[in-house]
């Protein structure tokens, strides 16, 4: 069954597939071949693009997509103190001594999480975050976290104050 043709601008779009069906049969493994991701993942990383920057004379070029291992080491980061788990995580986006590397130069928190922001926005879509609105979402970030550790007021503090507008009783009738 063939559905209508439509135009896209400049170029005829069909459904009708049966022009194709030879160039299909020909791109498809012989009967008991089993289907290689290794020659197709590497293909595919060659045609789509990919983020770069400097930083302390050191060229770093993003991948096209996470590593497995990044996303789940950083799940395992968030709750450590231990600087060799950030360390791994560092190490399997940017390469082995990255975090020393970064830290000998002086790094401080406030790059060291623009430069995350900025890696991770760019990893997903080359392109998309300037390292100037790395830094604003960074602060932002700050912000936000410092807004919300607040300290509590103290126990003295809290039973000083009357709920909801009625005074406090003794206790005696």
């Amino acid at each position: 069954m063939r559905l209508a043709d439509v135009r896209g601008g400049d170029r005829l779009m069909t459904t009708d597939t049966t022009a194709y069906d030879d160039d299909l049969d020909e791109q498809a493994p012989a009967a008991g071949d089993p289907a290689d991701f290794d020659a197709f993942f590497a293909e595919q990383d060659t045609s789509r693009p990919r983020e770069s920057f400097t930083l302390y004379g050191t060229r770093y070029v993003l991948p096209d997509s996470l590593p497995l291992m990044f996303t789940l080491q950083a799940e395992r980061v968030q709750d450590s103190n231990d600087p060799n788990d950030v360390r791994k995580m560092l190490g399997t986006l940017f390469g082995g001594d990255t975090l020393d590397t970064w830290a000998e130069h002086g790094m401080t928190d406030r790059q060291f999480g623009i430069v995350l922001i900025y890696s991770a926005a760019n990893v997903r879509t080359p392109g998309s975050v300037t390292m100037q609105r790395a830094a604003e979402l960074h602060d932002e970030q700050e912000r936000t976290r410092a807004a919300g550790k607040a300290p509590a007021p103290n126990r003295a503090a809290r039973r000083t104050k009357p709920k909801n507008g009625k005074r406090r009783s003794s206790g005696k009738r």
